[in-house]
């Protein structure tokens, strides 16, 4: 009862209190759908075969290939491994952890009558993973030049000092609070930066608007790493349907849900002349909820026997997402020549305003050269602008502002996958490759991905199929430690490894 109270007297109700930026955008607009073992076999290029519960994701005229009503239930595990660079510290981390990735049922009526031009319907409903955020690093090294103190400067200098701190005889959580609530965010990091010591104001004055800080020039040791769970997830209602010989038509209506969460943690330390402050450790965690809606529309066309070409619109994504904050600090000041630790851990959550963000859609062209019962081979392209990321509502300064930060990095990305299958008896054998471009302009802040697949599969009498498939990506990116101020990058080369098991039922 005490925690629901303590909620509700620190909801952050004021329109300056955002903390949102491209780093969220970015992360809620990339999908990777996880997929059965036969999909991530071919490194999900299945836009023009369907008959896989994870390839109508990709084309929702998918569902209409099955000859018989299908089920399918798969199973993931996902390592992760980085390598990471932070100036002249290297470090690696590893994790991994095993999920149902794939769930899913189409049922399929065949038209009876023989006369008419529509063969059949389908009706399926699944559930997929589209993004998994379990992950871990960490990045060890000497800055030469920056340190901490310029994150809370560049909140702090310009806020008047009554604004920033705490009143006599009030409590770090009561003051805390009191600031969010009145000021938002950026008040409350010149908070833990003011009574931490590590700022000092040019007047001890309550209109005091600039500041210094208490940890001197020099070289800084820096310690931080990053955690992070949860899942974005999807769960499909398709319907689809043959027309004559060779068209499919289909549709998804699609529901979303987020769950993020992550944490922070930074210690540094210096032996700088003149430092007043020789250590820091600053936490800050992050929680996230949202919900949101897309639709899709595809078709699959049997341009002759073997041939078939797909083509699919994915809608942007309408979500509603809700955070919650906290943060603490920690600093060794010295004290006369004593040093005396100063710890601010306000115990408070911050809760945020439900905001709106539209992720970009898709579109994705396909063929795939079917070799009777021997095999085939397949291939998908898809474009997708990341540019069109938006925070809403628009009308909102600071969202209209980081919307023209989203418009001035973001660009189109093209993806290519391609795939083959090759069937012996009641074997078959898989692989594939992936390639997607780096949302950013400047090629480097998240880079390119590419990735490779192999799998195979055995059918037990057409009716119970076991598949398997292992499959890797590689990626680099430069991750800022902060979005202000302690804005130096970590570069992180990051492996993705999954093996995914699938068993599926023909009915």
């Amino acid at each position: 009862m005490k925690k629901v109270f303590l909620l509700a007297i620190i909801a952050i109700t004021s329109t300056i209190a955002h903390a949102q930026d491209i780093t969220d955008a970015l992360r809620y607009s990339e999908d990777n759908i996880q997929g059965t073992a036969r999909f991530r076999g071919l490194s999900g290029a299945f836009g023009a075969l369907g008959g896989d519960m994870s390839a109508v994701n990709i084309n929702p005229a998918g569902s209409a290939v099955f000859n018989s009503s299908h089920i399918s239930l798969s199973l993931s595990n996902l390592e992760t491994k980085n390598e990471t660079q932070y100036y002249n510290g290297m470090a690696s981390s590893k994790n991994s952890n095993i999920d149902l990735n794939q769930t899913g049922a189409a049922f399929i009526f065949n038209n009876r009558n023989a006369n008419s031009s529509w063969k059949k319907f389908a009706i399926s409903v699944a559930y997929d993973k589209i993004q998994d955020y379990d992950n871990y690093w960490y990045a060890a090294g000497t800055n030469p030049n920056n340190s901490i103190d310029s994150y809370f400067l560049n909140y702090a200098n310009g806020l008047r000092l009554d604004e920033i701190s705490a009143f006599p005889n009030e409590t770090y959580s009561q003051a805390y609070s009191a600031i969010g609530s009145d000021f938002g965010y950026g008040n409350q990091q010149a908070f833990l930066g003011y009574e931490s010591y590590i700022l000092e104001p040019i007047n001890d004055t309550d209109d005091n608007t600039a500041y210094t800080s208490n940890i001197g020039p020099g070289s800084y040791y820096q310690d931080y790493s990053y955690a992070s769970t949860g899942y974005n997830g999807k769960f499909t209602v398709n319907a689809a349907t043959q027309f004559g010989e060779r068209v499919y038509l289909g549709l998804n209506l699609n529901s979303h849900f987020i769950n993020f969460e992550r944490s922070t943690y930074l210690f540094e330390s210096n032996d700088n002349q003149n430092s007043l402050v020789s250590q820091v450790r600053f936490e800050n965690n992050l929680f996230t909820v949202g919900s949101g809606f897309s639709f899709q529309l595809g078709t699959i066309v049997k341009i002759t026997e073997q041939l078939r070409a797909g083509f699919a619109f994915n809608s942007p994504t309408w979500y509603n997402i809700s955070e919650e904050t906290s943060q603490s600090i920690r600093t060794l000041v010295d004290d006369n020549g004593t040093n005396t630790s100063v710890n601010i851990d306000p115990r408070v959550i911050n809760i945020y305003p439900t905001y709106r963000l539209q992720t970009p859609g898709r579109i994705t062209g396909s063929l795939a050269y079917v070799i009777g019962k021997y095999g085939l081979i397949s291939f998908d392209y898809s474009l997708k602008d990341y540019s069109n990321s938006k925070f809403r509502p628009t009308s909102d300064r600071y969202f209209n502002e980081q919307n023209n930060i989203i418009n001035n990095n973001l660009t189109t990305a093209s993806t290519f996958r391609v795939g083959a299958e090759a069937k012996i008896n009641q074997f078959s054998l898989r692989g594939g490759y992936r390639f997607e471009e780096s949302p950013y302009k400047n090629g480097s802040t998240v880079g390119d991905l590419s990735g490779y697949s192999i799998g195979a599969g055995y059918n037990f009498g057409n009716v119970i199929r076991l598949d398997i498939t292992f499959d890797q990506t590689n990626q680099t990116n430069q991750t800022s430690l902060y979005n202000i101020g302690l804005t130096d990058v970590a570069n992180i080369d990051a492996k993705n490894s999954n093996l995914t098991f699938t068993l599926s039922f023909n009915m």
